[in-house]
């Protein structure tokens, strides 16, 4: 994914020092229960007498049923995962149709692992997520979230991770929240409803990796799919009008 700078000028050091064996303990960690075990959630909501179903839940603004909470974070904008101060995963919304193929993958048997366990140790998928964990946690440089789109060369994907550092009333990190959704859909529609075009900006010195194409607001861009680079001998539409970045 691409980084901002201050978190790219991080020390290894420093951040690879993050437990993702989740080692520790949190205030509402469950002790006695394997975090890696496929039935963690169950064992660990009869352990604590969980509230489940239509039992009331007491919120800072509302009050809701659990069953009512899960219905509204299913249809919630993006894929959601809530990961707590001791690197354990805890939740995340699980979508409500069972094929949907989701953009970062997670699966109801993941749910209490380890970050280590939940993250692949390929491509150096961990050290970079300890990074974002080890920023937040620390607040460096006064940041308390970390955006980071996914380049792709395919302006008509354009997905986006957003993590932000949550905290208790005195202002303790108690976990991270990442939200990830391809942004590209809505996009879109308000080019469409504005009469708008996204189009490449001279003096910008980011955004390479997404290549020079072009889009008419008045057709389906959907349809192009394909990654740009596979374009590359395709003449520009001179008649479409700008060119989107």
């Amino acid at each position: 994914m691409a980084e901002p700078k201050w978190l790219k000028d991080l020390k290894e050091e420093d951040y690879l020092k993050e437990d993702f064996d989740a080692t520790g303990k949190s205030r509402y960690t469950v002790d006695g229960i394997d975090k890696n075990y496929p039935d963690w959630l169950d064992k660990a909501a009869k352990k604590v007498n969980a509230a489940e179903g239509d039992d009331y839940v007491k919120l800072d603004a509302g009050l809701l049923t659990v069953n009512q909470i899960n219905w509204m974070l299913r249809r919630a904008f993006g894929e959601l995962t809530y990961v707590d101060d001791n690197n354990q995963f805890l939740w995340y919304n699980k979508p409500t149709d069972p094929n949907k193929k989701m953009l970062a993958g997670r699966t109801p048997d993941q749910v209490g692992d380890t970050m280590g366990a939940v993250h692949p140790d390929i491509r150096n998928v961990i050290p970079e997520a300890k990074k974002v964990i080890y920023a937040l946690r620390n607040k460096v440089g006064g940041h308390d979230e970390v955006k980071m789109p996914v380049p792709n060369g395919n302006r008509h994907k354009l997905i986006l991770h957003d993590y932000k550092r949550i905290e208790d009333e005195e202002g303790n990190y108690v976990g991270t929240y990442e939200w990830v959704q391809d942004i590209y859909p809505f996009v879109k529609y308000f080019c469409e409803t504005t009469g708008q075009k996204l189009v490449d900006d001279p003096d910008a010195t980011t955004g390479a990796t997404y290549k020079r194409d072009t889009i008419d607001t008045a057709t389906d861009a959907s349809k192009h799919e394909e990654p740009v680079e596979e374009k590359k001998e395709a003449k520009p539409d001179t008649n479409s009008g700008a060119s989107e970045y």
